[in-house]
């Protein structure tokens, strides 16, 4: 990388979910003792959250990560417009240069040079001991986080340990999947051993978020590229901790899928959100973009960035959470007209719809990246896939999902059913591509089973194509021109 920006001293905020995204610091070089202090550790760690969240730049309060996930079979985009850096992940020829792969690549080495700092430095700041660990254990999980959406993107990476800039940076080189997992846990073993089992506040990982990821690390670890079966074991008692600790960490089901994306702003968490990215509208470029105008139509003030497949809308099992997931006609006033008749001729995802169908690309809400059904459903796949198969608890879990998307008096799963193993992981895998379809999972779970190839030529006609034949080499991005261009390592 040409250089790392120097995360520098923000100033102590104290507002609700607004919290640590509010100043962008990027640029500001610390004093020499600042680190050694507790608001100065503070600070650092604000700077890496920021990388995870600034609008329309870098990370998650837009939907550029959402764009780099579409090569699934749940979401498309635009065949024209000006959607081409969409279309090259849909059609598998991302480019150097695609500006929505640059921006998840920018905002995760940020955060990962903000957690760095706090990293190197946390053992000899001065002041309460336990803030201080707290703000470590959060500094690992963001380091941890970030890294485990660069290795799934890009798979081989710079694994950069430091916090300032060195001329060692510009020549560092990639390292493998392999090495980038080992620090993954080991950031989120850290976490889970110093982090609270409450969140400071809605925006912050506690223990049960570290839990959380470091057990959907090893169901990944367990598939492609590095098929560590052993793995599955892992996962599924990982999750067990979570799922038997749901109280202590404030998880929970929601009792209707609809419920989940209500999305008002005036809520600043939900009880299924595991770990979220805060949006607020009252910073400048900490607003959330990925609502509103980039998954809603034309018809209807839209951008048409993102809408659902064909062939996945019609295969997905009717019910209360079909009927939440889609919006099949559009019109935001008496008169409305049916999908077919629109001009994209597709349904569109209401996940991302505003309460009250608020038509803006600025809005006050979070970025979930990960919820409790996640949790349950990876411990019902791994628990099928790992020793002994299937156990009534995988069962249970997976019908909490299930059923909650089904209509009313639909029947329950159960080993009684006859299901191999093999065809119980199988179900648990497809009841998550309905559960998360368009929140960024899909895409990881067909990389990881090897089933890109399969799913995409299961589209539609009237859906965009792959441009050739796909291949594993598909299944990570290259890197972005503005490293490789300056470090020839990479």
């Amino acid at each position: 990388m040409k250089k790392l920006l120097i995360i520098g001293m923000a100033a102590m905020l104290t507002a609700g979910c607004k919290g640590y995204l509010e100043e962008d610091t990027t640029g500001l070089l610390y004093g020499g003792n600042v680190l050694s202090t507790q608001d100065g550790l503070e600070s650092a760690l604000t700077g890496a959250y920021r990388g995870l969240g600034n609008q329309w730049t870098y990370g998650f309060l837009h939907p550029s990560a959402n764009a780099a996930t579409i090569g699934s079979d749940d979401v498309t985009t635009h065949p024209a417009s000006n959607k081409a850096d969409w279309r090259e992940f849909d059609q598998f020829n991302v480019s150097t240069t695609n500006q929505r792969s640059g921006a998840v690549y920018t905002g995760c080495y940020k955060a990962i040079q903000g957690s760095n700092n706090v990293i190197n430095n946390y053992a000899k700041t001065v002041g309460t001991k336990a803030t201080i660990d707290i703000i470590a254990g959060e500094a690992f999980f963001i380091r941890g986080f970030s890294y485990y959406w660069l290795t799934r993107f890009y798979g081989n990476i710079p694994l950069v340990l430091a916090g300032e800039y060195s001329a060692d940076l510009l020549t560092i080189k990639k390292s493998t999947p392999a090495e980038v997992y080992a620090l993954i846990v080991e950031d989120l073993k850290k976490a889970e051993a110093m982090l609270p089992d409450t969140r400071r506040d809605p925006g912050r990982p506690n223990a049960g978020a570290a839990k959380a990821f470091l057990a959907d690390v090893y169901l990944t670890m367990a598939g492609w590229p590095l098929k560590q079966a052993d793995k599955y074991d892992l996962a599924a008692a990982k999750a067990k901790e979570v799922i038997d600790n749901r109280t202590k960490y404030g998880f929970q089901l929601m009792p209707t899928f609809a419920a989940v994306f209500d999305n008002d702003p005036a809520v600043a968490i939900i009880p299924e959100s595991v770990f979220q990215i805060n949006g607020f509208t009252g910073g400048s470029g900490t607003a959330n973009a990925t609502y509103g105008n980039t998954t809603m139509p034309g018809e209807e003030g839209g951008w048409d960035d993102m809408f659902a497949e064909l062939n996945f809308f019609k295969n997905f099992p009717a019910g209360p959470r079909k009927d939440a997931t889609f919006r099949t006609a559009f019109g935001l006033g008496a008169t409305t007209i049916p999908w077919e008749q629109s001009l994209t001729k597709h349904p569109y995802y209401k996940k991302w719809y505003i309460k009250g169908n608020v038509v803006t690309s600025s809005i006050s809400l979070p970025s979930v990246m990960m919820r409790y059904p996640h949790v349950l459903t990876i411990y019902a796949e791994a628990k099928a896939r790992g020793t002994g198969g299937p156990d009534q608890a995988a069962y249970d879990v997976l019908n909490q999902v299930r059923l909650r998307g089904l209509p009313a008096g639909a029947k329950a799963l159960s080993p009684g059913d006859g299901l191999t193993a093999a065809q119980f992981a199988d179900a648990v895998v497809q009841e998550r591509a309905w559960e998360f379809a368009c929140e960024r999972t899909r895409w990881f779970d067909l990389i990881r089973l090897e089933k890109v190839e399969e799913a995409n030529a299961a589209k539609s006609p009237d859906d965009l194509q792959p441009i050739k034949p796909i291949t594993k080499a598909n299944y990570w991005f290259t890197l972005p021109y503005t490293d490789t261009s300056i470090n020839p390592n990479l």
